[in-house]
């Protein structure tokens, strides 16, 4: 987790791009997700799945993380907002921002007070991990620019100690095709580094934000998204997720 701790730029900084690529699924050929199961029959067959997703644990509050954090927290979910950053910490807790954004002040300090958003250093259990973590470009010596996941990954091992059977485990981070891949990997991988056993169920979906600074919190409630899961039965729960907020439409995909 040394990377984790040593990241650049902070949590508390931007690390998303901020270019839209929305495509729209084409009404005549509705989106398949891995094994070929239409996504509209997923519900009922996937129903066993579904906690009641009350508890949320956001790992990285910067433009992404702490709005989407407070909004979910004035829904009425509980959320722990992680930041590796103590000045963060302290300032998100005394219902304060540590980032210029329209409004963003007073879903904050009302997200805090409803006692519904608190902010750590370390994540802790939840029934949803939300990874909105910086992924960077990296220069190569060619000139060439590579996405850093680092920042990710090290997110992603910090869940080993907390994560139980039916969690779900979302990336929001914009990232290359293959990432959510990687993040069921890097966990699976760093619970048999700790010892600890594999809980049934783990759920994996990406849903990548796309909004504008000056307009973050219109845009994130208004704004079509996607869901896509490496089961049917991750995008489904992330899309039942999201809609506790998003007015918009949330297309469901796969992870790819």
């Amino acid at each position: 987790l040394d990377v984790f701790a040593r990241q650049r730029p902070p949590l508390g900084a931007s690390g998303f791009s901020p270019g839209r690529h929305r495509r729209r699924p084409a009404p005549h050929s509705p989106r398949r997700v891995t094994g070929g199961i239409p996504l509209v029959h997923s519900y009922a067959k996937h129903a066993h799945l579904f906690l009641s997703m009350n508890d949320l644990c956001v790992l990285g509050l910067g433009y992404i993380g702490l709005p989407t954090a407070s909004i979910f927290a004035t829904k009425g979910k509980r959320v722990l907002g992680v930041d590796i950053s103590p000045t963060v910490v302290e300032t998100i807790n005394s219902g304060k921002i540590h980032i210029q954004e329209p409004d963003l002040d007073v879903l904050v300090r009302a997200a805090v007070q409803s006692g519904n958003l608190r902010a750590a250093t370390v994540p802790a259990s939840a029934e949803v991990f939300i990874l909105a973590v910086p992924t960077p470009f990296d220069v190569q010596p060619d000139g060439s620019r590579l996405p850093d996941l680092s920042y990710v990954e090290a997110a992603t091992r910090s869940l080993a100690p907390h994560v139980r059977a039916g969690n779900l485990v979302i990336l929001e981070s914009t990232s290359p095709v293959g990432t959510t891949e990687k993040v069921k990997a890097w966990l699976e991988a760093e619970l048999a580094r700790c010892g600890l056993v594999l809980p049934p169920d783990i759920l994996y979906a990406h849903c990548p934000e796309r909004i504008l600074p000056g307009q973050m919190l219109k845009e994130l409630v208004s704004n079509d998204r996607i869901a896509g899961g490496l089961t049917p039965a991750a995008s489904v729960r992330a899309k039942a997720l999201y809609e506790t907020f998003c007015t918009a439409q949330i297309f469901l995909t796969d992870a790819r």
